[in-house]
């Protein structure tokens, strides 16, 4: 009979590592009256048919809009320095802020932050040009530049926001947006904040808005993996001395099968 090997003393298994549990969001600290306005939800909301989605969508676009033509073209503030009725790129900002609600180009980072970069940068490509005698024939390079900048810097802080292509646009231009210079900023940055406002309000009535304010939030982390269940070394050892002594035995060894009955009796 073969001489075999001491199997090795079993190796403890390793205990599975518990998974993180996902960051809680901040806005379940606040009362839920006022969390709720603001987008939070415990649980995801359910599915609203879509003749809601659309009644909603218009409700709020109509809402949004009318409330800016109102302020801007209504208030003396603004009459007196000739501020426009309405900046023609939140048309395009109530797509997205009343139909795509859910969508990250739609969140108030994107809203906010996309529109002032980018009435930021209009203005400032537009002032320098603006300083050449030949200004006039050199605004579709100003308002190309403009656009086009304003899209790299949103791509690189996190607040692309389409529309917001047309406010750095339109910096260069449009005459009325020209004439009042700096002071379209402030202009930019009110607009901005009555749609987000709308939008916290008829959003939320029975959907959701926004998904996030800032950045999105951290995905679950993964599960721990399930034990493995490969054999350990010991299990493999004993197999393997298992298969020695069946191949003995089973080859007809009579002297094999001789020795393990002497073996027996001894052991008896």
């Amino acid at each position: 009979m073969p001489e075999t090997s001491r199997p090795s003393k079993p190796t403890p298994a390793t205990p599975a590592t518990p998974s993180m549990p996902a960051p809680r969001n901040r806005l379940s600290k606040l009362p839920t009256f006022l969390s709720y306005w603001l987008g939070y939800r415990a649980t995801p909301p359910p599915k609203r048919p879509n003749y809601l989605i659309w009644l909603w969508s218009f409700i709020g676009a109509f809402a949004g809009l009318s409330i800016l033509q109102a302020v801007f073209g209504h208030a003396e503030y603004f009459l007196k320095r000739k501020v426009p009725s309405i900046i023609a790129s939140y048309g395009a900002s109530a797509v997205l802020c009343y139909g795509a609600i859910e969508a990250p180009l739609a969140q108030p980072r994107a809203l906010v932050g996309g529109h002032f970069i980018s009435a930021l940068i209009g203005l400032c490509i537009t002032k320098l040009f603006a300083l050449s005698s030949h200004w006039e024939s050199l605004r579709w390079l100003a308002g190309s530049l403009s656009a086009s900048v304003a899209i790299v810097v949103m791509q690189m802080t996190a607040t692309t926001h389409p529309p917001a292509g047309a406010t750095a646009l339109l910096a260069a231009v449009n005459d009325e947006v020209f004439e009042i210079g700096w002071y379209y900023l402030p202009v930019i940055l009110l607009s901005s904040t009555l749609i987000l406002a709308v939008a916290l309000l008829i959003n939320n009535i029975q959907r959701r808005y926004p998904v996030y304010w800032f950045e999105p939030a951290a995905p679950p982390a993964p599960p721990a993996p399930a034990p493995s269940v490969s054999p350990s070394a010991y299990e493999l050892d004993t197999y393997k001395q298992g298969k020695n002594i069946s191949r003995v035995l089973t080859e007809g060894d009579e002297a094999g099968i001789e020795a393990m009955e002497v073996l027996e009796d001894r052991i008896v």
